[in-house]
């Protein structure tokens, strides 16, 4: 684990070294957004994201997804060596703190990037995305991260605001298993379902949007989940 991460975090959790002078910038020691510093090192200033579109926006996801998130890569389910190196002598507790520091951000989204890929490329991933393909058994993806497509609370994502690399990058990564979830891996089972080209597609048309005026994630679906999700309560989303 990088010497300066870990000196980072194992810093920010000692005692109060004394408060900062008004004039001064830097947040107070015993602070959650002093202790989260190595978190924007690589996520962005209050984790608003970085533009190389590796590194995804944590400022304002729905609490419980953000400490799933945690768990899964202190736990192994998701491989990133730098994140678990820095999660892993970290208790359910403090992950669930930071995850509720993140949450509480609430802060402007960039407007999106404009499409690279021709008109017909979006008008697939439009309809996978709002009408899924019901001849396989695949379901739109509104129907777990609701009509607007900015969550569910308390553990669904938003799909919006984010960039297109982060997108293909995450739904490959569903479907070679190199992140997973709880059991039962309801993501991994629709990333499979998908081709390369619908993943494409899917991934052209959510980075073309913009987000609605309110971004955050709603509190209930029209109906239930589609598919039962580890970590996710029964029935929740009705």
């Amino acid at each position: 684990m990088p010497v300066l991460l870990a000196s980072a975090l194992s810093w920010a959790q000692k005692p109060d070294l004394g408060a900062p002078t008004a004039a001064s910038a830097v947040p107070p020691p015993d602070s959650m957004a002093a202790r989260v510093q190595a978190c924007t090192a690589c996520h962005g200033r209050e984790g608003r994201a970085t533009p190389d579109g590796y590194f995804p926006r944590l400022a304002g996801k729905p609490q419980g997804y953000l400490y799933h998130q945690l768990l899964n890569f202190r736990d192994g389910r998701r491989r990133y060596p730098l994140m678990s190196g820095l999660l892993e002598h970290l208790s359910d507790a403090y992950l669930a703190e930071m995850a509720g520091y993140f949450a509480s951000l609430e802060i402007p989204y960039p407007p999106p990037r404009p499409p690279m890929v021709d008109s017909a490329l979006l008008e697939r991933g439009r309809r996978l995305v709002q009408r899924g393909d019901a001849g396989r058994g695949l379901p739109a993806c509104v129907q777990c991260h609701g009509s607007a497509m900015t969550g569910l609370l308390p553990a669904v994502p938003g799909l919006l605001g984010l960039p297109r690399d982060y997108l293909n990058s995450q739904l490959g990564a569903w479907q070679t298993g190199q992140r997973q979830a709880q059991a039962p891996d309801c993501m991994a089972k629709v990333a499979r379902m998908l081709s390369a080209d619908e993943v494409s597609a899917i991934s052209a048309w959510l980075a073309s949007q913009a987000l609605p005026a309110n971004p955050g994630a709603v509190k209930s679906l029209p109906q239930p989940l589609p598919l039962k999700c580890g970590g996710l309560a029964a029935g929740e989303g009705s």
